[in-house]
């Protein structure tokens, strides 16, 4: 297989609650990549800040960006767009930087169909337990039980899509979880062996969904 030019591009995507945008801040700061910072019209939460965490849009400018085929990939979720703009991602690759996405599945897909010349690892990200992931839901969502509840029945739709992605990982603990990634990324980029159990990860998922 010929050698793909630029940066490599890493997508973390999880069902809501697991942890990935966690993550990718995480493998950011550690290996500096350039995490792509998304557009989004959903309202920001109280620790977010804008151009750091989202550019947070409305949906009139949002609805022009995707006019103007400004976005790599862009989707709608619990009733808000959220899109990667396609610029500085390209200008960051093609200066062999490496860039992290944290999007969903929906977003996943669009970079994969468009088999850019770059190369890509994708990771999805899994809860231990549906209990753990409800826990951490409504942790992070205590004004508004409901929110927790709503996350909790896309997660059933959500999980069906592991079957999409290069690598499953299960987030019971931050460090552990971080080390695999980071472990699985080296081996691709390096052609090492790789530590991954299909049949492991495929009993954790039927686990969750039964």
């Amino acid at each position: 297989m010929p050698q793909k030019k630029g940066g490599i591009m890493v997508i973390l995507s999880s069902p809501s609650g697991a942890g990935k945008t966690t993550l990718v801040k995480l493998l950011a700061k550690k290996n500096n990549f350039y995490i792509s910072v998304s557009h989004t019209t959903r309202k920001p939460r109280l620790n977010e800040a804008d151009g750091k965490d989202y550019f947070f849009v409305t949906d009139e400018e949002f609805k022009r960006l995707i006019k103007n085929q400004e976005f790599l990939e862009y989707a709608k979720v619990f009733d808000n767009y959220y899109g990667t703009s396609r610029t500085p991602v390209i200008q960051n690759l093609e200066k062999n930087q490496n860039v992290i996405f944290d999007i969903d599945w929906q977003g996943a897909d669009q970079i994969k169909n468009k088999k850019m010349d770059y190369k890509l690892i994708t990771f999805f990200i899994l809860p231990p337990s549906k209990k753990v992931l409800f826990e951490r839901l409504s942790n992070r969502d205590m004004k508004d039980k409901l929110i927790a509840e709503e996350r909790m029945k896309q997660f059933d739709r959500d999980v069906l899509h592991w079957i999409n992605y290069d690598y499953i990982v299960i987030n019971d603990n931050l460090e552990d979880c971080f080390l695999k990634i980071q472990k699985l990324i080296d081996a691709e980029v390096n052609n090492g062996s790789r530590d991954y159990d299909k049949d492991f990860v495929k009993n954790h998922v039927e686990k969750l969904i039964s």
